[in-house]
């Protein structure tokens, strides 16, 4: 019944989140088929010389000049040990999620710039003092795809978003060295079709991928009115197209996190490819009290880990309804610790 809730709960939020006149990206976008929107939202493709296809993907292998580490007998993760440069596990990530220009999609536009960080601080050093032994890399975790309640622009329930809008994030990541996930809500569309316009930016060694299976309508429908899913074979496909741009440009292994709160949204996991160029944590996505999360957490991503683990903690949802916010010692007395953590 629990379960149920959380999800009838979770539709209705973002049923309002994506109510285009009360919650959109910008605030005059009432009517986002307009033009003269559209020529502002929507980015133009990424030059072909910068485009990684499937063709490439398919032929990358292992760069041979980079070695594995040395070998650590205490390595229990599922999959190859990490090459050089590799965050996880040797760091737990601190991610503040959102869209810069929404304050209803998360805490990293909620609040000015300044604000969002001095607050991303406060949230580094707690963790910091829960566990001492492992450092804290504090990231930002954009939304640079959003999914929508409407068809738009090709009809694919997707807006993306400007490359001055990503740009803007990577400076304010400067300012914390922190890293940075480019987050992408597929809607009707693939990630065939989104990934390789972000090639410049996930190019650089910095700037990370995340996947959210809940606004990808594989079989057509409207975003936010039912759950979406991905397959193995989305998930490979996103690995593979990061794996080829660490072969190609010769940069540290990437991260792929894929969000995740229900058995449905993420299919066949044991297909899913592993492999020392990326790094997948699968993110327990749901909010609620915190015996809700923590038996989402253990039915959805302890049972199918893949290989590393992330949970979320939702400023605002996650104390509806009287409930409070877990604490960090609270999330790390899971089982296994999450190396990610993303406030939202």
């Amino acid at each position: 019944m629990l379960s149920r809730l959380h999800l009838t709960f979770k539709l209705a939020t973002n049923r309002l989140t994506y109510l285009l006149c009360a919650t959109t990206i910008l605030a005059s976008s009432c009517m986002q088929e307009r033009e003269a929107q559209q020529a502002a939202l929507a980015t133009t493709p990424t030059p072909t010389d910068t485009i990684v296809t499937q063709d490439t993907i398919a032929k990358a292998k292992p760069d041979t000049t980079v070695t594995l580490a040395t070998p650590d007998t205490s390595w229990t993760y599922p999959g190859p040990k990490p090459l050089p440069g590799a965050i996880l596990p040797n760091k737990r990530i601190l991610a503040f999620y959102g869209n810069p220009l929404s304050k209803r999609m998360g805490i990293l536009g909620e609040l000015p710039p300044e604000k969002m960080l001095s607050k991303l601080d406060e949230e580094v050093a707690n963790w910091k003092a829960a566990d001492p032994t492992t450092p804290v890399q504090p990231a930002l975790h954009a939304i640079v795809v959003t999914a929508q309640g409407k068809p738009g622009r090709g009809n694919k329930y997707r807006l993306r978003m400007t490359d001055k809008m990503i740009d803007d994030v990577l400076e304010m990541a400067k300012k914390r060295d922190a890293i940075v996930f480019l987050d992408v809500q597929v809607g009707q569309s693939t990630l065939q079709e989104e990934l390789p316009r972000l090639v410049k930016y996930l190019q650089l060694p910095n700037v990370h991928l995340g996947i959210d299976a809940e606004f990808a309508m594989k079989n057509g429908g409207v975003p936010g009115r039912r759950i979406g899913s991905f397959d193995a074979a989305d998930i490979n496909y996103a690995t593979g197209f990061l794996a080829g741009l660490v072969t190609e440009y010769n940069i540290p292994p990437k991260l792929l996190i894929v969000h995740r709160f229900t058995q449905g949204m993420i299919r066949n996991t044991e297909n899913i490819k592993l492999d020392p160029r990326y790094q997948v944590v699968m993110h327990m996505d749901g909010w609620g009290g915190p015996a809700l999360k923590k038996d989402t957490y253990r039915r959805y991503i302890k049972n199918e880990p893949v290989q590393f683990t992330g949970f979320k903690i939702f400023y605002k949802n996650d104390t509806r309804g009287g409930h409070r916010l877990m604490t960090p010692e609270e999330v790390l007395a899971l089982t296994p610790k999450p190396l990610y953590i993303q406030y939202q």
